[in-house]
């Protein structure tokens, strides 16, 4: 596991609190997959109600707050299949 992954499993457990209502997962290029849902985040590759795909640079840039995960995705930084409702409450989260 990356330590890119490591940090962005830590970041996103401080901001949902350590549970998420629903399931995302973030498919972060060239690193690995990260899984939210009620039991937390943590590095896994299981089935999401949505999947997020992105680079590391841009997976980064939305944690850190420098970059709004919606303005991400409609410049194509971000792709996203599956639910959007569940997309739009997590971009509210993080």
């Amino acid at each position: 596991m990356s330590e890119m992954i490591d940090a962005a499993v830590k970041e996103l457990n401080q901001k949902t609190g350590g549970s998420f209502d629903g399931s995302a997962k973030f498919v972060v290029e060239d690193e690995g997959t990260i899984m939210l849902d009620g039991e937390g985040a943590r590095a896994a590759d299981e089935d999401a109600e949505v999947t997020m795909t992105a680079d590391s640079d841009t997976f980064r840039e939305i944690f850190e707050g420098s970059l709004d995960p919606t303005s991400a995705f409609m410049s194509g930084r971000l792709k996203i299949d599956g639910d959007m409702g569940q997309a739009m409450k997590l971009a509210q989260t993080l």
